[in-house]
């Protein structure tokens, strides 16, 4: 069963509870105060990534940013560049743009192999069935 996706008042009280329901909404849920809290970040912060272009949260028709679970894990990679690694933003710009591009073609790779491998499933179906049609024919 679906549950319900939090409102503005019950997401902002408790960011814990509004993680776990954020899950099982499609696209951003969570306001800029929630978003910050979350990664213990300045709200400001998260918009100045937001001008860089490192992060870019869904837009309600309020203009109210709402960060998806996908954005809140973008930031906490963020800052583990930044804090743990020492990268500064230029540098945490070019590691998220190479690994969004690999991520691309690792998806990409994947769907290749899928429809290789119907390909190949197919290809032996019919092989075996030759197979079995000239065994047949050998039997008689």
């Amino acid at each position: 069963m679906e549950r319900p996706i939090p409102d503005t008042a019950q997401a902002e009280a408790s960011p814990e509870a509004a993680d776990d329901m954020c899950r099982h909404a499609k696209g951003g849920c969570y306001v800029i105060s929630v978003a910050a809290e979350m990664v213990r970040l300045h709200p400001q912060t998260l918009r100045h990534y937001e001008r860089l272009g490192l992060v870019q949260p869904e837009r309600t028709n309020g203009n109210i940013r709402r960060y998806s679970a996908q954005d809140i894990e973008r930031l906490r990679r963020i800052q583990q560049l930044i804090d743990d690694l020492g990268v500064n933003l230029a540098g945490v710009e070019v590691i998220l743009n190479m690994h969004d591009y690999l991520e691309e073609q690792r998806r990409e790779l994947e769907q290749r192999l899928v429809e290789q491998r119907a390909t190949y499933e197919s290809e032996i179906r019919r092989l075996r069935s030759m197979l079995d049609r000239v065994q047949r024919e050998r039997e008689l």
